[in-house]
C-alpha cells in the first residue's frame, strides 16, 4: 500500500530522486547493500552532504574510517564538511568494533539520546555489517540489529545504514538480516559482460509507503559523487 501524501527526503544524488518518484519516505530507515568498491560510502556520504545543503542536522557514524579520512574522501567530491562540524550542524562519531562489549553498550545507551539531542535529521551508520559481526550467535545477531533500527526509528530520523552482500549471493546481505528490518532496500552491483566490461548498477529493491521503479539502472561514480543514468539501460 502506496502513500501518497508520505514527505520524501531527497538522496542529492541525481537520477536516484527520480527512481524513488521524490525522495526516501522521511522517517524511514533504509539499506544500501553493495560489494567492496561499489560506492556504499560514497552514497552514505552524498545523502548526509544533501541533508546540509538543506539545513538539515546530521550524523555519520563510522566503524572503518575516523573523522580525518571522513573529510578527506568528502573533499575528493567537492564535499568540505569541516565547518559543518565546527558549526555542530554535523557530528561524525567513530565506533570501535575491536571492542565489542564497549561498542554495543554505547550505541544502547548514548545512541538515542544523542540523536535526539543533537536534533538530527539524518544519520548514515556506515556499516551495519561491521556491527552484526560483534555477535557470534545468529540469534543475537538479529535481536541487536532489530533492536538497532526500532531505536533509530523511534527517534524519528531518516537513516542510511550500509552492508555488505555475500560473495556467493551480492542480493543478499551478509547475514540476511537487515533487508528483513530495514523499510527499504537500495542495491549496488558490479555488472561484468563476456568481454570483461563492468558497469556499476542501482536498483530499489524494497520502499515501504512509496510507489517506486524497481528498473536496474546503471551509474557512474564520478568526482563530484554518484550518478544515476536513468535514461540508460545495463548492457
Amino acid at each position: 500500500m502506496t502513500d501518497k501524501n508520505v514527505r520524501r527526503i531527497k538522496t542529492g544524488i541525481d537520477g536516484l530522486d527520480e527512481l524513488l518518484k521524490g525522495g526516501i519516505p522521511e522517517g524511514h530507515v533504509f539499506t544500501v547493500m553493495g560489494a567492496f568498491g561499489t560506492g556504499k560510502t560514497t552514497f552514505s556520504l552524498q545523502y548526509i552532504w544533501e541533508g546540509l545543503q538543506q539545513g538539515e542536522s546530521g550524523i555519520f557514524i563510522t566503524l572503518e574510517e575516523d573523522k580525518d579520512a571522513m573529510i578527506e574522501t568528502g573533499l575528493s567530491y567537492g564535499w568540505d564538511f569541516e565547518p559543518y562540524i565546527e558549526d555542530d550542524q554535523l557530528a561524525v562519531e567513530k565506533l570501535i568494533p575491536a571492542d565489542a562489549e564497549a561498542t554495543i553498550q554505547r550505541i544502547k545507551s548514548d545512541l538515542p539520546k544523542f540523536i535526539k539531542n543533537f536534533d538530527a535529521e539524518r544519520i548514515a551508520i556506515d556499516s551495519v555489517s561491521l556491527l552484526n559481526m560483534l555477535a557470534d550467535d545468529p540469534e543475537e545477531k538479529r535481536d541487536q540489529l532489530f533492536a538497532l533500527t526500532k531505536m533509530i526509528k523511534d527517534t524519528g530520523t531518516t537513516a542510511l545504514l550500509t552492508a555488505e552482500v555475500k560473495d556467493e549471493n551480492p542480493e543478499s546481505s551478509r547475514d540476511g538480516l537487515i533487508e528483513y528490518t530495514a523499510d527499504g532496500v537500495i542495491l549496488l552491483r558490479y555488472n561484468q559482460t563476456d568481454t570483461g566490461d563492468v558497469q556499476l548498477s542501482i536498483q530499489v529493491k524494497k520502499m515501504r509507503r512509496i510507489d517506486h521503479s524497481r528498473k536496474m539502472k546503471p551509474f557512474v561514480i564520478t568526482d563530484s559523487g554518484i550518478d544515476v543514468q536513468v535514461d540508460g539501460t545495463i548492457f
